[in-house]
């Protein structure tokens, strides 16, 4: 019962079980000088997950390129800059990506990937290489056709209206890049809509986020996605029409695969 009540073991259970900077010491009224480092290491890791331009053989990999035979679009957004100051424009494909995802990606395809560097390069290249294999197995042992994935630059969530109407499949995933906090610049999120088309909003979408090594593990966040798709597909429809049931183990039960 001591060990239970010890304020020192109390504290740094708590740490073990969040990267929140709890309790953290002071001097006078500043923090101490390894917490301010630590702030200033984060938010620079921040900084660069938001400002680093997405390099598919770079961030993820030669190989994984080649194999999934990835390609990049953009969106309207000519830059970084705009991109971070009119999200409107990365809604939308130039007419060049349009054009190149209509002829590289054969269409009515039970499940789309899309992989958009968001605001998180950084987790994009982090959680993508371990998390597509995984989506694409589930997709395989559940009878699903899946489309020909690609790489999205200057992505913004909107953007599943546009693939939804250029080539119309069943369910639309996208694999973006969250704003990186002080705490998690690794942190992808998860997507989903149902035929998705141009004037669709969040309301018409379901997510999984925080999909990190301390948040949603990448196994963990595959088989909520294909089951959710799944659900998606039985249901017709997706959104806030469509709840996620989760299990003890965090997991739903196994859905039925399409007939």
């Amino acid at each position: 019962m001591t060990d239970k009540l010890d304020p020192a073991g109390i504290l740094t259970r708590i740490r073990a079980r969040t990267p929140a900077r709890v309790l953290v010491d002071r001097v006078g009224a500043a923090y101490r000088t390894v917490t301010q480092l630590d702030l200033r290491q984060d938010h620079a890791a921040a900084r660069d997950a938001v400002r680093t331009e997405l390099d598919v053989p770079r961030d993820l990999g030669s190989e994984f390129a080649v194999h999934w035979k990835l390609f990049e679009v953009f969106t309207r957004a000519a830059g970084k800059d705009e991109y971070l100051l009119r999200p409107d424009l990365g809604r939308t494909f130039t007419s060049e990506a349009r054009e190149k995802i209509a002829a590289t990606c054969p269409p009515h395809a039970d499940l789309q990937i899309a992989i958009g560097d968001g605001l998180s390069v950084t987790a994009v290249a982090t959680q993508v290489p371990a998390l597509l294999p995984l989506i694409a197995d589930q997709a395989k042992s559940r009878g699903w056709t899946l489309g020909q994935p690609f790489a999205i630059r200057y992505c913004r969530v909107g953007i599943m209206n546009e693939i939804g109407d250029i080539l119309q499949p069943q369910v639309v995933v996208l694999l973006i890049g969250e704003r990186p906090g002080l705490a998690a610049a690794e942190s992808l999120s998860a997507y989903m809509a149902f035929r998705p088309r141009r004037g669709d909003n969040d309301a018409q979408r379901n997510l999984i986020s925080n999909i990190h090594a301390r948040g949603v593990p990448v196994a963990a966040a595959a088989q909520r996605i294909a089951n959710l798709v799944s659900q998606m597909i039985r249901q017709q429809l997706s959104g806030v029409m469509v709840k996620e049931k989760l299990g003890p183990s965090g997991l739903q039960g196994k859905s039925p695969t399409l007939p």
